[in-house]
């Protein structure tokens, strides 16, 4: 698989380094994407169904709720990603991850088939940055909200980061 080199801070908003920093400083953020993806769903499928329920707070997600916010972020970063590889000039617009989430329907949903679904764009995310040229990955777009942008190789290491910080925080508040 390819590689790409972790970014730098000052390529993604200040935010994203809570993600960022979870990931390796190999370049091997691609096949990185394909293992963390692996990990998960053995994690999650090992767990007893009422659990993949359970609120650890009042109104707070599901592990299946969490699950979909995680595919929902993938997409969306995958997105912004492509728009500034392909050097779009057009500020993004954020997302309400809370309504989302509402809206999702995860807790009607299998497990198997959350894991399709997460599988599908999880292959489509590593397709298009294998193949992105190697002169977009620096490329900077424009956000709006709390996202101010970032390099197209920083939306890599996000989605990767991102998916690994709510693993992290399911074995912290769920189990």
């Amino acid at each position: 698989m390819r590689q790409i080199q972790k970014p730098f801070p000052g390529e993604y908003p200040a935010p994203a380094e809570l993600y960022i920093r979870l990931l390796p400083d190999d370049g091997l953020i691609l096949q990185n994407l394909k293992d963390n993806f692996e990990r998960t769903r053995d994690f999650i499928c090992a767990l007893p169904e009422e659990k993949l329920l359970h609120r650890y707070k009042k109104n707070k997600w599901t592990i299946k709720e969490i699950l979909v916010h995680i595919i929902d972020d993938e997409r969306i970063y995958a997105y912004r990603a492509l728009r500034f590889a392909r050097n779009e000039q057009q500020a993004l617009i954020g997302f309400d991850q809370d309504a989302y989430a509402f809206y999702s329907g995860a807790n009607n949903r299998t497990i198997d088939s959350i894991f399709n679904e997460f599988e599908s764009v999880r292959q489509s995310t590593i397709g298009l940055f294998e193949n992105l040229p190697e002169n977009s990955l620096l490329r900077k777009g424009k956000g709006a909200g709390s996202f101010k942008g970032a390099t197209v190789r920083a939306m890599a290491y996000h989605i990767a980061g991102h998916e690994l910080h709510h693993i992290n925080f399911i074995k912290r508040h769920y189990l």
